[in-house]
């Protein structure tokens, strides 16, 4: 494919992108295809003879737009969203055309310091504390994911915790085998409804984990109080935390963790890496009727989100803060003769591979400047704002129906999680009452733990409901558990969302969970 061929290629790619984005609305955002499907349509082997293009594309309609979920789809509601946008196309396809490993200055300058600028101007849309910015001991890298950040900060933790135990002791064998003696001693701590993320952090790093409680009384939301005690149960046990996991905006329910009483907590613990996981509801931090949250997060080590989620910068891009840069340096720094270079040894430079675990990495700041660029801070507040509030919209809808739901959490940065509690047919009286008469029947009935059982229907009932929903492939959900309960979630986070699809999806629910659908606020 010489520049001609792919001038008219490209511009026929794009073409086929804006159609299918037009397009998204109507069509089905589950795939329907079977696991396996794809390995029959494709040839045993390569081609020995390069093809056209145009049988090249050609091919992704025929094999590969079958098998896709729509993510940017506005019926697609489940986990968090991964949103994309043209501008950030773009610059992945700039990106894409540079092609640079970048990991030093040296390697192409530009690529070092537009991320650098890029994270100072994103720690400030989101009110981040000063200690964030570059200016100072701090300072933000892109990284792939959320859980590439967790594993980069734990095993930072890890190593910082022995730097500091060990400080006085002389390099060599003693020391070595001394460092290893604590690694068998140290914990890494985590909500119990934390992302899976640190659990596999900490078995990475060949360290322990231990989750921290986080009951239905607390919103499910640790608080400092429940931190202390396991920490302290930890110490009890001859083992020494070192990590914690601090989470705003749980993946379940979105919780917030206690911020600020965790905060004067790690006033006392010292040798505690605390690490903010707020990778989908840290976006939020962009409105100022959310940024009350940031002022306690500058008593803590790290700061993470992904702009690939709520901020319309496509697959992958998540952002890492560090209070002090020096703690990923002392860990991540080795520097071999072949990447020494003038600039480095004079300390004039960053250079981000002494930030990560990996040495190459890609030029993801471009898509940042071009996103940032293109819909401004005005334009961002306002998709996340309007996104917020489909969420209260939807929640609304699903206190309207008491007698089909139940609300488990208030809706959260747009996420509504709610249980099922139509259990059968209702009489006259109880559709006029808006009333689930089972609960009543297992307990005045004398049952034997008639409210476990009435949970344990309800939770079979909302899980019938979640699959039989996704099974059409009208939409798509997901589930969790929390506090026992099987809920389901729903957020609506794409660019194309609307009022129009909660209400579809709703009446679909309403339908699956055997109740009265309304029409003009009239059951029928």
């Amino acid at each position: 494919m010489d520049s001609s061929q792919f001038r008219a290629a490209a511009k026929e790619a794009i073409d086929e992108i804006a159609t299918y984005y037009e397009t998204l609305p109507s069509r089905p955002v589950l795939s329907t295809v079977t696991p396996g499907y794809l390995r029959p349509l494709l040839p045993e082997s390569p081609p020995e003879e390069g093809e056209p293009w145009e049988k090249i594309q050609a091919d992704i309609s025929r094999v590969i737009m079958p098998g896709l979920t729509h993510w940017n789809s506005p019926k697609f509601m489940a986990f968090f969203p991964c949103n994309s946008s043209f501008p950030a196309m773009l610059g992945e396809m700039y990106s894409g055309a540079f092609n640079a490993a970048a990991f030093n200055w040296i390697c192409s300058p530009a690529i070092t310091e537009l991320e650098t600028v890029m994270m100072d101007w994103v720690a400030q849309l989101l009110a981040l504390p000063k200690e964030f910015l570059s200016h100072g001991e701090g300072g933000g890298i892109i990284q792939g994911t959320a859980s590439e950040v967790t594993v980069t900060a734990l095993v930072a933790a890890r190593e910082r915790i022995i730097r500091r135990k060990l400080i006085d002791m002389p390099e060599g064998e003693e020391k070595i085998d001394t460092a290893a003696d604590i690694r068998g001693k140290l914990v890494a701590l985590g909500s119990e409804h934390a992302h899976s993320s640190t659990q596999k952090a900490a078995l990475v790093a060949g360290t322990r984990y231990r989750s921290v409680p986080a009951p239905k009384e607390t919103n499910y939301a640790v608080t400092a109080s429940a931190l202390r005690q396991t920490i302290q149960e930890c110490r009890a046990r001859g083992h020494e935390p070192f990590y914690f996991t601090i989470t705003l905006g749980s993946t379940g329910t979105c919780a917030i963790d206690d911020l600020n009483g965790i905060a004067a907590l790690a006033a006392t613990e010292p040798n505690l890496w605390i690490h903010v996981d707020a990778a989908y509801a840290g976006s939020a931090l962009l409105l100022p009727e959310y940024q009350h949250l940031c002022p306690p997060l500058a008593a803590f080590d790290s700061f993470n989100f992904n702009l690939h989620k709520w901020l319309l910068v496509n697959f992958d891009c998540s952002a890492f803060f560090v209070k002090r840069r020096k703690d990923l340096i002392d860990t991540y720094s080795i520097t071999p003769s072949y990447l020494r270079n003038p600039h480095s040894e004079a300390g004039l430079v960053t250079d981000y591979r002494d930030w990560q675990i990996p040495l190459g990495r890609r030029f993801r700041s471009l898509k940042v400047w071009f996103v940032l660029r293109s819909f401004g801070a005005q334009g961002l507040r306002t998709f996340v704002r309007r996104t917020v509030a489909l969420g209260v919209f939807f929640a609304d809808l699903i206190k309207r129906r008491p007698d089909v739901f139940g609300l488990v959490t208030e809706p959260a940065f747009g996420l509504v999680t709610f249980q099922i509690r139509n259990l059968g047919p209702l009489g006259a009286g109880a559709r006029a009452n808006r009333v689930v008469p089972v609960r009543d029947a297992l307990t005045n009935g004398f049952e034997p733990d008639a409210d476990a059982q009435y949970a344990e229907l309800v939770n079979q009932k909302t899980r019938e409901v979640y699959e039989a929903v996704n099974a059409k492939g009208e939409f798509f959900l997901t589930s969790t558990v929390v506090g026992g309960q099987y809920v389901i979630r729903v957020v609506s986070a794409t660019l194309l969302s609307e009022e129009k699809y909660m209400e579809r999806l709703f009446d679909v629910l309403v339908k699956e969970a055997g109740g009265d659908v309304e029409q003009n606020g009239e059951t029928c």
